[in-house]
């Protein structure tokens, strides 16, 4: 359905590309599903995976993590920030971070949709260097609209414009792409350097 729509667009003369993916449940067969060709990796390349925690409660991914990076995948967390068992324990997010987990937040969690308190947390992971992609999570042009250019101007004020690039252009084109994203590693030295990124940047923004 995909290639049906890419091949619409191509006809039409609409300048856009579609890939498929999908925000993916975490479930102990999780990775044997995703070999079987159950589950969707994003773009299709057998790499990245959009995990999706519940949104009351936190399960540890720790195990989950290591496995995936055996099997040569590697998770990105969808609305971190939203997920209330994180709003109450915000501190795992760097333990999944050391774990080698991207994290990607909602737009509108930027921009205050969601409250007060996820947005609070959003801000507070951007401006630790902790945030690897902002995506819409939209539902439609009314109900959860995309927000992007607002999203995109917070981050700004937050963490500077080289930081804005990241999670809005060079890390989607990554993944995209199926490239390692630019100075991402695994472990402490990566939340480090991602600090250290992040106060240059805001510093010079």
């Amino acid at each position: 359905k995909t290639a049906h729509l890419q091949e619409y667009l191509d006809q039409n003369d609409v300048p856009l590309r579609v890939l498929p993916g999908a925000e993916v449940r975490v479930e102990p067969d999780l990775i044997d599903r995703i070999r079987e060709g159950e589950v969707l990796t994003l773009a299709d390349h057998g790499r990245y995976v959009l995990l999706e925690l519940p949104h009351e409660v936190y399960i540890p991914l720790n195990d989950l993590l290591q496995n995936m990076r055996r099997a040569g995948l590697i998770g990105i967390l969808a609305h971190a920030e939203r997920n209330q068992g994180i709003l109450h324990q915000p501190k795992v997010v760097s333990s999944l971070v050391d774990a080698g987990c991207l994290l990607q937040v909602t737009a509108g969690s930027l921009v205050g949709s969601f409250g007060p308190d996820v947005q609070k947390l959003a801000e507070r992971l951007v401006e630790q260097g902790q945030v690897h992609f902002v995506a819409t999570d939209a539902h439609g042009p009314k109900v959860r609209r995309p927000q992007m250019r607002r999203a995109y101007q917070r981050v700004v004020e937050l963490a500077g414009y080289r930081m804005a690039s990241d999670l809005f252009h060079r890390n989607p084109a990554a993944v995209i792409d199926d490239r390692s994203l630019a100075g991402h590693g695994r472990g402490s030295d990566a939340k480090r350097s991602g600090f250290r990124r992040w106060f240059h940047w805001n510093k010079a923004g």
